[in-house]
C-alpha cells in the first residue's frame, strides 16, 4: 500500500520561511491525484491550506492564506512542496499531506483525501 511521508517541519521564529515536502513510498504515485495540504492545531478543526493536481498544475488555495503559502510541484524528486512564509505562532500545528480525487465543490475537505502522511509538526516561536 502507498504511503505519503510528509517532512520539514520544525521550530522556527516568528517573520520566518519554511518549506514542507510530502512524497510518496510510489515514485510515480501523484501523477493521477490531487494533493493537499491540511493542518491541525491543538483542540481545532483539520484546516485546508492548498491542494495542486499535479497532471495540470492547477492549484488551490482559501483566503486565509492565499498569498502567503504556495503549493507546487517537484517533479524531479516526485514531490509536493508547500512554501509557506511571514509565519506567525498562530501557523503552529501538526500539518498533514493527503491525496485524493476531490471535486471542485470538496477539495477543501479532508474527507476527499484517502492517503496521509503522518504529519510533521510546526511550531512557531514569537
Amino acid at each position: 500500500q502507498v504511503r505519503l511521508v510528509d517532512d520539514g517541519g520544525r521550530l522556527v521564529h516568528s517573520g520566518d520561511s519554511l518549506r514542507l515536502s510530502c512524497t510518496a513510498t510510489a515514485g510515480t504515485f501523484f501523477s493521477t491525484y490531487t494533493t493537499g495540504w491540511f493542518r491541525q492545531a491543538p483542540g481545532k478543526e483539520f484546516e485546508f491550506l492548498a491542494a495542486i493536481n499535479w497532471s495540470n498544475g492547477s492549484t488551490y488555495y482559501p483566503d486565509s492564506v492565499q498569498g502567503r503559502f504556495s503549493i507546487s510541484r517537484d517533479k524531479a524528486n516526485s514531490a509536493v512542496l508547500l512554501q509557506m512564509n511571514s509565519l506567525t505562532p498562530e501557523d503552529t500545528a501538526v500539518y498533514h499531506c493527503g491525496a485524493g480525487r476531490p471535486s471542485l465543490s470538496s477539495i477543501q475537505t479532508w474527507r476527499a483525501y484517502y492517503y496521509w502522511g503522518q504529519g510533521t509538526q510546526v511550531t512557531v516561536s514569537s
